[in-house]
């Protein structure tokens, strides 16, 4: 991209090939929009939501999880009543506490996951409808953004909306001030001018004081300026393409990546002590005797095994690994990002 900022307003209008008081001809315009496209951001299909639900059950805690309500589930489901007819709803009650956990984990996940677009509708809706533009020698006063290309000379004016990313060429008040914080989180307006104020080429975006950015706005003043940058090459289109990228990220970030190391160390440790509690109890489900003369050899005709025993020993095991899980970490952690992420658009610290 052309570094506007880095040259005076006379070399950027030689570099566009443009007259400010004439503007860009019909087929110059037609010739760059083949060139650089229509002045809008990329549009791609939303995420599905059923692929949002399952990307929150993507976890492995959150899969510990399942197979403990998964167990559960089967041994209530094996589970005799007898004569108590509530025995067999308070044994489906563990599994269904897990599961409606689960659920509102994902409830709360997709909703956040779901503020990316709302952050790309917001970047949208920042975005002007119209502006003046000169054509052809005759100022069009309301032309549609999406037809500016660069080279285009618009004009700016209190209260309006900046229309692409603009090189200011001539103030036509003394002071003009630009209302960028959603860019920049400046507080307060910062003054402009179409003098070229930074030498290099990679300069940070508050040391651009000759340009004006798409998407902010003119507090105060008026002036002519030429379009450099238009669609997902401005600052605004940057950061929609960051935001995109990060989204499609499959690398995990690092909060995700120590908590799936915390759920599977967590399942090794659970695993093998629930292993360790029913081996230990194997005396009150396996019995035999000894051969005679011997203190250990066991006489394979006497070795007695209880189902019965074997399975309630294997259900206790099977409580302590779901008592051991914090079933309400996930949700925990989820809700406090997500609230986190709301206060911070409160204050104005993300869009």
């Amino acid at each position: 991209m052309y570094p506007a900022w880095a040259h005076t307003a006379e070399e950027v209008l030689q570099n566009f090939d443009v007259d400010p008081r004439h503007g860009l001809s019909n087929a110059e315009v037609e010739k760059r929009r083949e060139q650089y496209g229509y002045n809008e951001f990329e549009h791609e299909p939303p995420v599905p939501l059923w692929r949002l639900v399952l990307q929150q059950f993507d976890d492995t805690l959150v899969k510990v999880l399942l197979l403990a309500a998964g167990i559960s589930f089967a041994l209530a489901w094996l589970e005799e009543s007898g004569d108590d007819p509530n025995a067999r709803l308070r044994a489906f009650m563990e599994p269904g506490v897990i599961v409606l956990i689960l659920v509102l984990n994902a409830a709360v996940g997709v909703w956040q996951e779901s503020n990316a677009e709302s952050a790309l509708e917001a970047l949208k809706e920042m975005s002007a409808d119209t502006a003046k533009v000169w054509r052809d020698g005759a100022l069009v006063s309301a032309l549609p953004c999406r037809e500016l290309v660069p080279g285009d000379v618009v004009e700016l004016h209190t209260g309006d909306r900046v229309p692409a990313d603009v090189r200011l060429t001539r103030l036509h008040t003394a002071v003009l001030r630009a209302e960028q914080s959603a860019l920049t989180g400046e507080s307060v307006a910062v003054c402009k001018s179409a003098a070229a104020v930074c030498e290099s080429a990679d300069c940070e975006l508050q040391a651009k004081e000759c340009v004006m950015f798409g998407g902010t706005g003119v507090a105060s003043g008026s002036a002519t300026a030429v379009v450099h940058a238009t669609g997902m090459s401005t600052e605004m289109g940057l950061i929609q393409r960051q935001i995109r990228e990060a989204a499609a990220e499959d690398s995990d970030t690092p909060l995700k990546q120590m908590l799936d190391s915390f759920g599977e160390s967590l399942a090794r440790l659970i695993l093998w002590v629930c292993v360790a509690v029913w081996l230990i109890n194997w005396r009150h489900f396996l019995s035999w005797e000894t051969r005679p003369g011997s203190a250990f050899l066991p006489d394979w005709s006497t070795v007695a095994f209880s189902l019965d025993k074997a399975t309630f020993y294997f259900k206790v095991a099977v409580a302590l690994a779901v008592a051991a899980i914090p079933e309400g970490l996930p949700a925990v952690i989820t809700t406090c990002l997500a609230l986190g992420t709301r206060k911070m658009a409160q204050r104005r610290a993300i869009v």
